[in-house]
């Protein structure tokens, strides 16, 4: 059974910083690319950042600049490091495989940016 656990949001003025954490399990982690998805009230969940299985990142260009994603293979694991933050990254973030092979996702962790 495909299994993610994220945590690391939070409340976070403008212009501040979080590192979002993500366990995998379920699934040979290190094969699979891996993003960050986020998704706010009535709109479509939208990828952020996936880091392959060689390491390559791809950013959407909202976060470019500001966002850094990494994985650590050992301990099924990707993170998020967030700076800069601003009030429209305000959202409930995912992890999962890019592209999504499976309906399984876990809680999200919400992160909330004042202004």
């Amino acid at each position: 059974q495909v299994q993610f656990v994220e945590s690391g949001g939070g409340l976070v003025q403008a212009g501040g910083s979080l590192r979002l954490s993500c366990v995998a399990s379920g699934i040979t982690f290190a094969i699979h690319a891996v993003g960050w998805y986020r998704q706010v009230p009535g709109k479509q969940r939208e990828l952020v950042a996936t880091i392959g299985n060689g390491g390559y990142t791809i950013y959407t260009s909202s976060v470019k600049g500001r966002f850094t994603i990494s994985r650590d293979n050992a301990k099924n694991t990707v993170y998020l490091q967030m700076n800069s933050l601003k009030p429209e990254d305000t959202a409930v973030y995912y992890c999962n495989t890019a592209p999504v092979a499976s309906g399984s996702w876990g809680q999200g962790t919400q992160v909330t940016v004042s202004s």
